[in-house]
């Protein structure tokens, strides 16, 4: 795949490439050839970008919300008539297998059809003052959602299409503009689907888009005097940044994880190892919900483990365009020299590498690490690739001590088939979501998802996100003073 077009950005309904700064090249991670050039904006580019969406934000929410609702459906109509183009943009420029390239489109596309639907539902309430001791009739609160204003949208490099929709959906429909500055590898993906986006017929600064190096203009967008909300996807440094810098600006925040999997004596083996596996390894690990620890109770470890080792041994490993590859190179070559060192300080200190940990240039062959312990950085770091430590306990209570010992609380697994032994120990886990027999996943796109501690704050899912961009006015009618 070679593109040497320049991805301009989109402001105030037209697309637009820098004239002050060189274009950004993106390689692919999967053969080095290049992908696209990004235009580089200027603080001059930034501040028009933003007083686009400003201007544009009143006229925006004063559409009818059953208007906004047919622009996502038709935005997520335009994404399923591109999926081939997307997906083969996504598998060549972060170096996702197409199946789950795919998947993430038409994920994509439902997302924008549920929030449609939600919003159309969300229009406000009426309270009565009887309802509450004392209170009488009489009086009576209309409570509306309106919008925060114009919301910063930042994605991270290994959803670029998905983790972008999930924020711009709900924003657009809760009456905000967007302002989208996806993460430089990833972006031409994005920006393919924001085309999607304006075909649909968004008015002119609806969405706009910024891109150029975070390094670069990361500070001058996330505290610009425009940004009326950030929600943010990405390294928990950044988040900690971003929330620094900003102080007063309401945000939403999802950062990383180091998610457990706590496997118990009477748990089914079988069924934990395949959930296990395919937690941990798709995608190369590079999710924020990955399984990134195994805690299991050193009575079942060794048979665990041997489970573990047939499958991770089964993987398919390669090439992201060829059919049936789970394990591909990861995005950039610093990434594959971080996890490389964290493994191999590991295995310095005593650990034992079960199968895997070849590595072929950014391709990290799955690695499973057996006697972890948590005086390693492995047992406590979040390593964004195909290596899992396994962690022995000799028992439930040890293995939620140590689940909770992380900085981070995003979520956690519990293999059991004891239904009350889950639930006590769910209660007990310090996370935003605990899957019980399952692995740790974002979704279904309805349900809540959270980060707590070092993995974030606020709430998204559809209806959630939606709240959280919109904040509630109530108009109270006295109705005796008439």
């Amino acid at each position: 795949m070679s593109n040497t077009r320049i991805y301009g950005n989109l402001i105030n309904g037209e697309w637009r490439v820098s004239r002050d700064n060189p274009p950004i090249e993106v390689s692919s991670p999967v053969d080095g050839s290049l992908v696209g050039r990004l235009s580089s904006m200027s603080q001059e580019e930034l501040d028009l970008a933003a007083a686009s969406a400003k201007a544009a934000q009143k006229s925006w929410a004063a559409y009818p919300v059953y208007r906004k609702a047919e622009l996502m459906y038709r935005a997520a109509q335009l994404l399923e008539e591109r999926v081939e183009e997307l997906s083969d943009c996504l598998t060549m420029e972060i170096a996702k297998d197409k199946k789950s390239a795919v998947s993430e489109i038409k994920r994509s596309a439902d997302l924008l059809r549920y929030t449609a639907d939600v919003g159309k539902s969300l229009q406000g309430e009426a309270i009565f003052g009887d309802s509450f001791p004392g209170g009488s009739r009489d009086k009576m609160s209309c409570v509306t959602r309106t919008p925060m204003g114009t919301v910063l949208a930042i994605s991270p490099f290994n959803y670029p299409i998905n983790l972008a929709i999930s924020k711009i959906g709900p924003a657009l429909m809760g009456g905000n503009t967007v302002i989208l500055k996806p993460a430089t590898q990833g972006a031409v993906s994005a920006l393919k689907m924001v085309e999607c986006m304006q075909q649909a017929g968004l008015p002119a600064g609806a969405l706009n888009t910024v891109t150029g190096l975070g390094s670069v203009i990361g500070d001058a967008i996330t505290g610009h005097k425009d940004v009326d909300f950030i929600n943010f996807t990405g390294s928990t440094e950044v988040g900690e940044h971003i929330s620094q810098l900003v102080s007063m600006t309401p945000v939403i925040l999802e950062l990383g994880g180091k998610d457990a999997a706590i496997v118990l004596p009477d748990a089914d083996l079988d069924f934990a190892a395949d959930n296990i596996v395919e937690g941990a390894y798709s995608y190369s690990g590079q999710r924020c919900t990955a399984v990134k620890r195994i805690l299991v109770v050193d009575k079942v470890a060794d048979a665990l483990i041997e489970k573990l080792k047939a499958r991770i041994e089964s993987l398919k490993v390669g090439d992201p365009r060829e059919e049936g590859v789970t394990v591909t190179p990861l995005v950039s070559e610093k990434s594959a020299d971080f996890v490389e060192s964290l493994m191999n300080r590991a295995l310095k200190q005593g650990a034992r590498l079960v199968t895997g940990g070849r590595r072929e240039g950014n391709l990290i062959y799955p690695a499973l690490l057996d006697r972890v312990t948590t005086d390693m950085d492995l047992a406590w770091v979040e390593p964004f690739g195909p290596v899992l430590p396994v962690v022995r306990v000799q028992s439930e209570d040890e293995a939620v001590e140590i689940a909770n010992r992380s900085e981070y609380g995003l979520q956690s697994s519990v293999f059991t088939n004891n239904l009350n032994r889950a639930f006590s120990i769910a209660a007990r886990l310090e996370v935003g979501t605990v899957q019980i027999n399952n692995k740790p996943e974002r979704g279904p796109d309805n349900f809540p998802f959270l980060g707590v501690k070092s993995s974030g704050m606020g709430t998204q899912g559809v209806r959630y996100s939606i709240e959280s961009m919109t904040r509630p006015k109530a108009v109270t009618i006295n109705l005796a003073g008439g």
